[in-house]
């Protein structure tokens, strides 16, 4: 079973299911450069957002860490700690910054 990205039109496969720890966080690396912060929560569920940590430029919420508000997960910046939701990628810290929300799916390995 793999962990693909809905990147434009197309399915990227990002890494085998396994790989993934829940309660952490991994780093990908995209075809066109960008990186996604890949997580499998506790309850299994995988999510994707963007990499790059809007407050500081650093590509770094892959290392942060996971909580929810209100059911709702989110991963915290290892460096400033704002949070980011994980569904919508709105900053739960300053509502006028979010990062990018990329759709996840399990597949069977080709």
């Amino acid at each position: 079973m793999t962990l693909q990205l809905m990147l434009q039109d197309d399915w990227f496969t990002v890494c085998e299911l396994s790989a993934l720890t829940p309660g952490r966080g991994v780093a990908a690396l995209l075809p066109d450069g960008s990186q996604a912060a890949v997580f499998l929560d506790r309850s299994g569920r995988a999510h994707a957002i963007a990499n790059r940590d809007p407050f500081t430029g650093a590509q770094v919420l892959s290392r942060g860490l996971l909580g929810s508000r209100d059911g709702r997960p989110f991963v915290a910046s290892p460096l400033l700690k704002q949070r980011f939701d994980l569904e919508s990628g709105r900053c739960l810290d300053d509502e006028s910054l979010s990062v990018q929300v990329f759709t996840c799916r399990r597949a069977a390995a080709a």
